[in-house]
């Protein structure tokens, strides 16, 4: 199966997308076809044995459409598509501007001498004495008119004559049959002037540029909506500072620099691409790619992000990722799919938009022919038929969730917080228990010394003594150790002359002075004779707190302990207390044995915790938690806890960002920060709450709107709509979506 993007040009409604999805679905070989209205982009996944992209192409031609493959990342420079869209926008401007100009003139002369008895007008075209010519001059006024706004017609008719009627096809007819209507008024006039009254040129053309002022304004709301992808797609810079082989420094563009290269960035410039530092110390501003507001310090070794802001040093990077493969361009394709996909709250407004065009163009036709058979005139008919054409708004349907899911995404990419697609969105909002894993997530995943205690020594010569002992080991105890050195800037043995690791127990190191330390478990000291009696008391205090005991000893003298644990993250011990603020019942899920664990459960205030569970073993937990009615998110490493975050019902794996390819996860945490997970379903509750209140705005709307055309008040003694009323009302429908939309970026999360 091949999974392909395609980008859609012609679309305008809901009945648009439905159109393409349902003839694509029809295609042999196609296993999912999906349209996004907002970001315009057919999804697509077939079999690329039974079809090509140009039959695919071909396909949607037919619909009335067009379709072009999506350009990829690395093909796509930074900021042209924003420049396209942008002269795009002008352009619609400038044609709607002329538009609104020539309509005002029309409306001038049309509904002048009908509102005011008369008004200053040239002889030659005065409806008294030349009915004719008035007429006629009508109708080149609207002849500009429709002529910018053509590509209703176009896209209207075509769509009709495929069987595939859209939102444009409406604005087609209704407009089309004022304007047919009003030419067979003018040829009859020479016999009979007073149909001057039934001519409906304005509405013919004043429908269009109001329907053309709609679709500007949610053209331009749109074009905010999907504002982060494009803010992200601008952050590779266009060029690079290069070394050569020589060591020659040239500037060339970001596309012909590929891993392996080593380029220089100084200060105020954007990292092109991953890599490593090799030389050099500043600090970078991560934040529009991990949410993390404080400047990463980076040095030599240190991991850099492309994109990622240089503040105030030199650096020298190797880049070690190019193209599709870095993390700016992983996190673009994963909003961009989740923008793609479509959450099942839309599912009946995408079924009701696939009959929405044919059920009003049956409801103005039956609505035209009741009037008519009732004995009213043939205006009044033609305005009830215009009316309910034009007032029909399936966009406001079709946009009530895509524009919502489109924001959303792109906020939580803002923050460093990727979703995988609406439906997981969705999901994550009926979130009642988070099951946390312990190590990584709530702790920061390492040992680091919690405790010292002492024999004979100060704390500062026990530690001094245990990292020059340990100063060459890899093992983690034996890191936190020389890191506690470090941080207490004590002074170590200059070197070791001998050192031995015994298996499962500890460290024998000779040092340079001759002082024999030793540095492990109970079984080293006891092999060694060591008694430690005198500390048994606090040593059993420590290991009830689920901390981890190295011993120490100097020419087989107690020297004391140090005890490590992996500690909790501040940040976690308030993440939880949100959660539980907010209704989710809070487990933590641990391998540690059963005193780290509750420990760790009685410092972040967990409502439960599992102890000596092995990873696999973790997926069997959320399904005993799932079992117990519940909705599960399941937040881990994403490496581990692969099972458990496919088996939960949301799957978030939090992590540093640049390993974002986690295919078991539902949502992608660019920070080690649990806060971010209150922020993720934040965010989903935000948005299911907007999306509910978009599409109840929708269906009031064509509910109320539709009879209100087709004459219902006018039946009890109330006005009848003007099809120019329809026109703007219809425009304004769904621009309201696309503002409702946009309210949730101004949400704190």
């Amino acid at each position: 199966m091949k999974h392909e993007v395609y980008d859609i040009e012609g679309m305008t409604c809901a009945s648009c997308s439905a159109a393409i999805e349902r003839v694509t679905r029809k295609m042999a070989g196609v296993a999912k076809s999906e349209v996004n209205l907002t970001t315009r982009k057919l999804t697509i996944t077939y079999d690329d044995k039974m079809l090509t992209p140009e039959d695919i192409m071909v396909k949607v031609e037919k619909a009335g459409f067009a379709a072009k493959p999506e350009k990829n990342v690395e093909m796509a420079a930074p900021g042209d598509a924003e420049k396209e869209e942008e002269r795009s926008l002008q352009s619609q401007l400038r044609h709607i501007v002329a538009a609104l100009i020539l309509s005002a003139v029309l409306m001038y002369v049309a509904m002048g001498p009908m509102l005011f008895g008369s008004v200053p007008l040239p002889p030659i075209v005065d409806p008294a004495s030349y009915p004719v010519n008035y007429a006629l001059t009508q109708m080149l006024l609207s002849m500009p008119i429709l002529f910018i706004g053509r590509g209703f017609y176009a896209r209207g008719l075509k769509t009709l004559w495929r069987r595939n009627p859209t939102m444009d096809s409406l604005v087609a007819l209704g407009s089309g049959a004022a304007l047919i209507y009003s030419i067979v008024m003018t040829y009859m006039l020479t016999d009979n002037p007073h149909l001057l009254h039934q001519l409906y040129y304005e509405s013919a053309a004043i429908i269009v540029a109001l329907v053309m002022l709609g679709k500007y304004l949610e053209a331009r709301s749109t074009f905010k909506t999907t504002g982060a992808v494009r803010k992200l797609m601008a952050l590779t810079p266009d060029t690079a500072l290069k070394e050569g082989t020589d060591g020659t420094v040239i500037e060339v563009p970001t596309v012909q620099v590929h891993a392996g290269d080593v380029v220089l960035v100084h200060p105020g410039m954007r990292i092109p691409l991953d890599g490593a530092v090799i030389s050099g110390y500043s600090s970078v501003d991560e934040s529009m790619l991990t949410g993390e507001s404080i400047p990463v310090e980076k040095t030599q070794g240190s991991n850099v992000i492309g994109g990622s802001f240089n503040n105030d040093g030199l650096l020298r990077i190797r880049i070690t990722r190019e193209g599709d493969d870095t993390t700016l361009a992983s996190i673009i394709k994963f909003v961009q799919e989740a923008q793609g996909r479509k959450a099942p709250i839309a599912k009946l407004a995408d079924q009701v938009s696939g009959v929405f065009v044919p059920i009003v163009i049956a409801i103005a036709v039956f609505s035209a022919l009741a009037w008519w058979l009732t004995g009213k005139e043939s205006g009044f008919v033609l305005n009830i038929l215009v009316t309910v054409l034009i007032i029909a708004c399936p966009c406001a349907m079709g946009l009530a969730t895509p524009t919502a899911i489109v924001v959303a995404t792109g906020m939580g990419a803002r923050h460093g917080i990727l979703i995988r697609n609406g439906e997981k969105l969705e999901r994550a909002h009926n979130v009642d228990t988070v099951l946390l894993d312990k190590t990584g997530t709530i702790t920061v995943g390492h040992p680091r010394v919690m405790y010292t205690e002492a024999v004979n020594m100060t704390e500062d010569e026990l530690i001094s003594l245990a990292a020059s002992a340990e100063r060459g080991s890899q093992h983690p105890l034996a890191k936190a150790i020389v890191e506690e050195a470090e941080a207490r800037g004590v002074k170590l043995a200059s070197s070791v002359n001998n050192l031995t690791n015994v298996p499962g127990a500890g460290v024998e190191a000779l040092l340079n002075d001759g002082t024999e330390v030793l540095v492990g478990n109970e079984k080293l000291m006891g092999r060694r004779g060591v008694d430690i009696s005198s500390l048994n008391l606090i040593a059993q205090e420590r290991m009830s707190f689920g901390e981890t005991l190295l011993f120490a000893a100097v020419d087989d003298a107690l020297a004391g302990f140090i005890s490590m644990a992996d500690p909790v993250k501040e940040e976690s011990i308030a993440a939880i207390a949100e959660l539980k603020k907010m209704g989710i019942k809070t487990i933590m899920v641990s391998g540690d044995r059963e005193a780290a664990a509750n420990h760790a459960a009685d410092i972040t205030g967990v409502d439960g915790y599992e102890a000596e569970i092995l990873p696999e073993g973790k997926a069997a937990i959320v399904e005993k938690y799932q079992k117990q009615g519940g909705v599960v998110m399941m937040v881990g490493d994403g490496i581990n806890d692969a099972p458990a975050l496919i088996a939960a019902d949301v799957g978030c794996a939090i992590g540093s960002g640049t390993d974002i390819a986690i295919e078991s996860a539902d949502i992608i945490l660019m920070r080690d920060d649990l806060m971010d997970v209150v922020r993720a379903i934040r965010l989903s509750r935000y948005t299911i709450r907007n999306i509910k209140q978009n599409l109840l705005w929708a269906f009031i709307y064509n509910t109320l709107g539709i009879p209100v055309a087709a004459g219902l008040l006018y039946i009890f003694g109330g006005p009848l709509l003007s099809p120019m009323f329809g026109a703007l009302a219809m425009s304004l429908s769904s621009v309201s979506v696309v503002s409702n939309a946009l309210r949730l970026r101004r949400k704190k999360l």
